[in-house]
């Protein structure tokens, strides 16, 4: 199992990438996750994939992501010279750590990037508590 670098210690050993559990895969995109205050980030490239290929969701704690990227037919096979972009199925799970509202996810798919956002529990939220000195 791969541990994801995470600047903060507490999240670099709650959120693992499951990926490599996954042996059915054919290719894997990028990811690039990362902590903003709030929330956790994560960034996938899915470059030339329709948003209908794309399937995301939580099931006992671990966020999937998988769908499958279509490769192009409209040249034959003999005339390539050298193919290295990735077709075919994909899969990434990684486990969620215990400050993530699994509920409140949000996906976003722009110029073949998928962006999800999830959202930190409030008592998990940083709080500052000022104190005064007499």
């Amino acid at each position: 199992m791969r541990l994801i670098k995470w600047r903060s210690p507490d999240l670099l050993d709650s959120f693992r990438d499951l990926w490599s559990l996954q042996t059915e895969t054919d290719w894997a995109p990028a990811v690039d996750i990362y902590d903003d205050k709030d929330k956790l980030v994560i960034k996938a490239d899915l470059p030339g994939m329709a948003q209908k290929d794309i399937d995301v969701s939580v099931e006992d704690d671990v966020l999937g992501i998988k769908g499958e990227k279509k490769k192009e037919t409209e040249v034959k096979e003999d005339n390539f010279y050298r193919v290295e972009r990735a077709y075919g199925s994909f899969e990434r799970r990684f486990a969620l750590p215990v400050n993530v509202d699994a509920t409140k996810i949000k996906a976003t798919y722009k110029e073949g990037v998928l962006e999800l956002t999830l959202p930190k529990k409030e008592e998990s939220k940083a709080k500052q508590i000022k104190i005064n000195i007499n």
